[in-house]
This record gives structure tokens, C-alpha cells and sequence, in this order.
């Protein structure tokens, strides 16, 4: 039998005002952002669905270049990433998180928009499960996907967080 080396996944926890957010990375890059609230646990199931043979290790350190920018996302410095990221995901799912890097800091599009920049109009809800499905909060920015009526709609760090991060966008932006 072959020498397989063991997957790590590193994690450490972001704290910004009241929040705690679970973050992971492998060595390609970050791959998970969680949400207010959310447990250890729950961490854990999903990096053991997705990595089945990975070791989970809380690993500040190797965290610290991620929390820096997602630090200075929250304090109104930063409006892109620069850190690679290792979401995988189906090519649809793909398609979809690209799009939503598209989308500018501040700005909004909705989930019809979305369907039309990959130019499948009638994939509306599709496009919603995919970005439902978006692993990596923030840095791939599914918060910036509203209703067509511009309603705050469903975000997998709730609503509430959705529109923070909305608002701190809006008023960042106003600073330019």
C-alpha cells in the first residue's frame, strides 16, 4: 500500500464585535467562512463531508494572513481579497461563485441577474441553491445577491449578518 499523506485542515476563529466566525483553509488556500453562532461541530461535519481523510487542527498561525484581511474587510479597509481560495464545488456551482466575484463592492445584483450573466435566464433557483451552497462567507460574495424586489433574502449567515455587511459596503463606499 502506497504512503498516502493525511489532508490538514487549519482553523482558527475570527472574533469581530460579538461575532465568532469558524474559518478553515487547506494548503491551497481558504475554504470555509462560517456564520454567526455557528459551533465547533458544525465546522467539523462539514469539513469531514468534504474531506473525509482530512485531520482538523485549530491553527491560528496558519491562519493569520485570512483573519488579517477579513479584519480589515470589517473595518471598512478592504474591499477584495488577495488570498486564494480551494472551494470546489460542481461546474454549475463554479460558474456561479465566479459570478458573484463579479459583483463590486457596495453594489447589489439579484439572483435573476445572476441567471443572466451566465446566460441561463430560467435558472433563477438554481442559481439561488448554488449560491446557498457558497462555502467561503464573504470572500466570495454571495451577501451581495438580493430579491429582484431588493429584499434581504436568505443568506447562510442569516439575514441579520447579510444586512451588516450590506450597510458596512454602503457606507465604505460612501467614503471613496
Amino acid at each position: 500500500m502506497k504512503n498516502v499523506k493525511q489532508q490538514t485542515i487549519d482553523w482558527a476563529i475570527l472574533h469581530y464585535d460579538t461575532w465568532q466566525l469558524y474559518i478553515a483553509k487547506t494548503e491551497k488556500g481558504l475554504c470555509y467562512v462560517g456564520s454567526p453562532g455557528q459551533s465547533h461541530e458544525e465546522l467539523k461535519s462539514w469539513i469531514q463531508k468534504r474531506f473525509p481523510m482530512a485531520s482538523l487542527v485549530e491553527n491560528e498561525n496558519a491562519l493569520t494572513p485570512y483573519l488579517k484581511e477579513l479584519q480589515e474587510y470589517f473595518e471598512g479597509s478592504r474591499q477584495t481579497f488577495s488570498l486564494p481560495v480551494d472551494v470546489t464545488g460542481t461546474p454549475f456551482q463554479q460558474e456561479i461563485w465566479a459570478a458573484l466575484n463579479q459583483i463590486p463592492y457596495g453594489k447589489t445584483c439579484s439572483y435573476s441577474d445572476i441567471a443572466q450573466i451566465i446566460q441561463r435566464p430560467a435558472a433563477v433557483r438554481a442559481v439561488g441553491t448554488a449560491i446557498g451552497a457558497n462555502p467561503v462567507l464573504i470572500t466570495v460574495p454571495c451577501h451581495r445577491v438580493i430579491g429582484k424586489n431588493g429584499a434581504i433574502t436568505g443568506y447562510r449567515g442569516g439575514t441579520e449578518m447579510k444586512q451588516y455587511l450590506l450597510q458596512l459596503e454602503a457606507q465604505h463606499r460612501e467614503d471613496e
